[in-house]
């Protein structure tokens, strides 16, 4: 399973939001191929699914993968809640 964590730039918060989804796809015993992206590289890139913040989710709504929100890139509960609703279920 490929999973893009999607940010404005690509660099600061699409990283950590990379390593929390890394966290939390573990702690459920989910294997996956996490990568952090900047909005328009991952609208060419294969994937699975797509976790961004609500305003760059509309620039991905053509994709293939399936897109979901988390606003809160810092928040476990929110990623743990985003994950179970659109992978684990």
């Amino acid at each position: 399973m490929k999973v893009l964590t999607v940010c404005g730039l690509g660099q600061g918060t699409s990283l950590i939001l990379k390593m929390n989804v890394e966290q939390a796809l573990s702690d459920k015993g989910i294997s996956a191929d996490v990568e952090h992206t900047d909005v328009s590289t991952a609208s060419s890139m294969q994937a699975d699914y797509i976790i961004t913040s609500n305003e760059l989710a509309e620039s991905l709504a053509g994709h293939s993968a399936k897109v979901f929100i988390v606003n809160n890139y810092f928040d476990m509960d929110e990623i743990n809640k985003a994950i179970d609703e659109n992978i684990v279920s």
